[in-house]
């Protein structure tokens, strides 16, 4: 229910309107009386805020925020906390949720849902790095800006890797791991993200059980859908739905690197620009959507919220139903969620699409924290609130009125702290310089590649292997790879590669970047010594 009293604000902001609200609080499109920018304000609503545990763990995601220094995340801008309340200002995206875009369009073009997923992995790769595990990734915290680029968002359940904080997160995007409450894992993300994925390319969710029960069962059991996706992007949705984590790669930063191989290799190497324009197309489609739009604020919260499908025929063994009833006993499927899949066509989209986003124009100035005094956090389990499986099917399964979440003990916050944002220009990234030596052996090539980036952010890099008849010669190709490397400073990198055909004594190899390099590219062959016994 929304709290009629009179709230709160942030000193030095003028409030505009609301975005969303749910049971968690609200957010609002403010501007900053001194710099004139629009920002995204999220105030923990004050019932939440009377609970010490919510409390530390709305100011451990402004901790967080503040500490992933990436385009693919939204941006801290300033934490605030005071005897009237406590709130998040952000960066304002001017985009829409994945799930809004899935419900106006059913599902995307390989090309595009790959998009999605590079530039929001990109996102948890940051997190990944940094220690922390989402565990809430799915499309109503994935933003879409106008020009098809991708954000993550809504790290409020987040946890640091290793730790054990119990059943949490949505039950059509949790990995098997997390349904048994075992410690937090970046793989665990990466099924959330492949089960998404999956989502934006057939239109519906790697399983569609009916309720917590048969749920946990088909995630933890059930076999990977894969034959639904297209073709060529099937060796990712096995690798990332895997039912051992292991089996997964070990983090989003792995995952990118798969996922740029499957589809330089499936699509060519313009596959990136083209999904980009495919999403801005599909975004286009839904204006009133845009913060920027001025539509009239609404919010839903769900509580496990699940959609019912035909079935896929498959039923579950005997372990399957052991496994339920783990699942269940390990928690009763403890969930905080806000998914609006469970509203009404053209309904009002989740408050978590809107939580931790929303935009400033490109180029425009941007506040920055600069703390003055810094409350002490903790980057501990995230408050969750409890659910029991129903037994009858059902689209929205929501959480008891009277239901009152538990959580351990913590000092109550004694500070008032306020940082005062300064505008900043927001950082560019530039590829200055690609190089690339080649030493040959018999059949082998050791490619020596270095990049030189100023800014901040990835770059892609990709490499072209040929073969041909004569020095500089790239007549016939023989495979592609690609991999990451931050801005910053310069990287050098050694790639390997076997050549597998027999079609000239040259091998060569040819470096590209995205964004492209101030040299555009970089190229290198050498001679074969297994075609020394022939005339050159």
């Amino acid at each position: 229910m929304k709290d009629t009293r009179a709230a709160w604000s942030v000193p030095g902001y003028t409030e505009v309107r609301e975005l969303g609200a749910g049971g968690s609080g609200r957010v609002v499109l403010a501007v900053h009386d001194a710099t004139g920018t629009a920002v995204a304000v999220k105030y923990l609503s004050d019932r939440l805020r009377e609970d010490p545990a919510f409390v530390g763990e709305f100011r451990a995601e402004a901790r967080l925020l503040g500490g992933l220094g990436t385009p693919y995340v939204v941006r801290l801008y300033e934490y605030v906390e005071a005897p009237g309340g406590a709130a998040i200002v952000m960066e304002l995206v001017d985009g829409i949720s994945l799930r809004a875009l899935l419900r106006q369009s059913g599902q995307a073009d390989a090309e595009a849902a790959l998009v999605v997923l590079k530039g929001s992995l990109l996102g948890l790769a940051a997190a990944h790095r940094a220690g922390v595990v989402h565990r809430d990734y799915k499309p109503e915290n994935v933003l879409v800006a106008a020009d098809g680029t991708s954000k993550l968002v809504d790290f409020g359940i987040a946890a640091n890797r290793g730790t054990t904080p119990g059943v949490a997160g949505t039950p059509a995007y949790m990995a098997p791991e997390q349904w048994q409450g075992r410690p937090a894992s970046p793989a665990a993300d990466v099924y959330a993200a492949t089960a998404t994925f999956f989502e934006c390319l057939t239109g519906r969710k790697p399983y569609d059980g009916e309720n917590f029960a048969e749920l946990a069962v088909q995630h933890i059991e059930a076999p990977v859908p894969e034959t639904e996706a297209p073709e060529p992007v099937r060796p990712l949705i096995r690798r990332g739905l895997a039912k051992q984590p292991e089996q997964r790669p070990e983090n989003a930063e792995g995952f990118v690197a798969e996922l740029e191989g499957v589809a330089l290799a499936a699509y060519g190497p313009e596959w990136e620009e083209r999904g980009q324009r495919k999403l801005a197309a599909l975004a286009a489609l839904l204006p009133l959507l845009f913060p920027s739009a001025g539509a009239p604020a609404a919010g839903t919260t769900a509580v496990a919220t699940t959609t019912l499908g035909s079935g896929s025929g498959w039923v579950p063994g005997r372990s399957g139903w052991l496994a339920a009833g783990v699942a269940l006993v390990l928690g009763a499927v403890v969930v905080l969620t806000t998914d609006a899949i469970g509203a009404s066509p053209g309904g009002a989209s989740a408050v978590s699409a809107f939580a931790t986003t929303s935009a400033a124009p490109p180029g425009s100035a941007s506040p920055t924290p600069n703390a003055t005094s810094s409350p002490s956090a903790s980057a501990s389990p995230s408050p969750s609130a409890s659910a029991s499986p129903s037994p009858s099917p059902s689209t929205s399964a929501s959480a008891s009125p009277s239901a009152s979440p538990s959580y351990s003990p913590s000092p109550t916050p004694k500070p008032t702290v306020s940082w005062s944002p300064t505008p900043t220009p927001t950082p560019t990234l530039v590829v200055t310089k690609v190089d690339v030596s080649l030493k040959t052996g018999v059949y082998r090539g050791d490619a020596t590649v270095s990049v030189a980036a100023q800014g901040t952010g990835p770059v892609t890099v990709v490499l072209e292997w040929f073969l041909g008849g004569a020095q500089g010669s790239y007549s016939v190709a023989d495979g592609t790879e690609s991999f990451t490397v931050q801005a910053g400073s310069p990287v050098t990198v050694v790639k390997s590669h076997t050549f597998t055909r027999d079609r000239g004594c040259y091998g060569g190899v040819r470096v590209t970047t995205k964004p492209a390099a101030g040299n555009k590219s970089a190229s290198a062959s050498q001679y074969l010594l297994r075609c020394q016994d022939v005339p050159r």
